[in-house]
């Protein structure tokens, strides 16, 4: 019924072909209820290597492995055990630069490259390292050579850099990927001046999270004239949660029912246990909330509740298939070329979202199209927040 309601709309994306991804819990934060902590849903290997398989077994094409100095799983490892027990996914590996030798680091994502046999993405943290508060500006030189020594590695018969925090003349030959065409994409997500710059110059999917319409494309405009101001494009993804069940009443009910146990002080102490609490991005997450209605929507099906207990991506759409969908077209028609999603719980909320909408979606991989030509940002601004009663 759900399809064939889908089809009498018009809105199946047969000419919006998009990235869809996952999330997995490494971090440890999966719970049936916000502002709680769920000890059945641990971030033990079990827990998020179940989450991972069932990504892949509903044909996801990619899935984020986040990084965070909290009780859970370490991304490499996880990714190293895990690559031999799925079949087609992605994984999007978080690497926060810093943390390992630069050189080390392109041969650890060069050997899982080759365990994944090309499956590889990589996903660029410049956040503070754990234990320490950085200057920002040493964050972003460090940030920005350690990409460069990556690409040189990856690319090149020898790592030849002499920079400000790393200096090395050495063989690149250990370090060389299974994708040879580049290596790994690099996605990268901040909005302070330093994060913007540095994904303009280098990387290859800009990350956002789930803002009003119109500050969506404001930022996608001035990431393509920033990525053009150095001859290069860019594609755009966005990291938001989601629920859809059949019907919007439903799902709006479901998102209540999250709130239901929710405890203030557990849901401070979750938020701000990871580096990112108070980063520039956060932040604005929270600025926006405080424009939303009574139950946290800031736009139509745009529902804010999540941010009062979670660092990071602080919204969710919310609604039944068919605006799921028309939602999601939205941000396509705006030029978004990739989707990470999540849901509370993990596994259970990817299960509701692989069989109301993903079948109805035109997906594909992103690092397998290298040299395609990044979706356009249209000229014309679109008439943003207007959906369909």
């Amino acid at each position: 019924m759900i399809t064939e309601a889908i089809k009498q709309v018009g809105i199946r994306t047969e000419k919006r072909v998009v990235e869809v991804a996952w999330f997995d819990d490494l971090c440890g934060g999966d719970t049936a209820y916000l502002g709680t902590v769920d000890a059945s849903r641990r971030s033990n290997f079990a827990n998020c290597s179940n989450i991972i398989t069932t990504a892949d077994r509903l044909g996801f094409k990619n899935i984020l492995l986040p990084t965070s100095y909290v009780v859970g799983q370490e991304v490499l490892p996880f990714a190293s055990a895990m690559a031999p027990l799925v079949k087609n996914i992605n994984m999007l590996a978080a690497i926060r630069t810093g943390e390992i030798h630069p050189p080390m680091l392109a041969r650890h994502l060069a050997t899982l490259d080759h365990i994944l046999e090309g499956r590889l993405t990589v996903n660029i943290i410049n956040s503070d390292l754990p234990g320490l508060k950085e200057d920002p500006t040493m964050r972003y030189k460090r940030c920005e050579e350690v990409i460069q020594i990556l690409k040189q590695a990856w690319t090149q018969d020898r790592i030849e850099h002499q920079g400000e925090v790393y200096q090395f003349s050495m063989a690149s030959d250990p370090v060389k990927p299974y994708q040879q065409n580049g290596g790994p994409l690099l996605y990268f997500g901040g909005i302070s001046p330093g994060s913007k710059d540095v994904c303009a110059k280098y990387c290859d999917v800009f990350l956002m999270w789930p803002e009003p319409e119109e500050s969506i494309y404001a930022t996608m405009q001035e990431m393509s004239e920033r990525a053009a101001s150095y001859g290069r494009t860019m594609d755009f993804g966005m990291r938001l949660h989601v629920i859809v069940r059949e019907t919007e009443e439903e799902a709006k009910a479901y998102a209540k029912q999250l709130m239901s146990q929710f405890d203030l002080d557990t849901a401070e102490k979750l938020k701000h246990r990871t580096q990112d609490s108070k980063s520039a991005g956060v932040l604005r997450q929270d600025e926006f909330r405080k424009q939303a209605d009574e139950d946290d929507y800031v736009e139509p099906m745009l529902w804010t509740g999540i941010g009062r207990a979670r660092s990071g991506c602080g919204a969710a759409i919310v609604g039944n298939p068919e605006q799921i969908i028309e939602k999601m077209n939205r941000y396509m028609d705006m030029g978004v070329r990739a989707f990470i999603l999540s849901g509370y719980p993990l596994k259970e909320e990817c299960e509701y979202f692989g069989k109301l909408v993903l079948p109805h979606l035109d997906t594909a991989k992103l690092s397998v199209v290298q040299g395609r030509t990044p979706a356009e940002i249209p000229e014309t601004p679109l008439t943003f927040g207007k959906l369909k009663a």
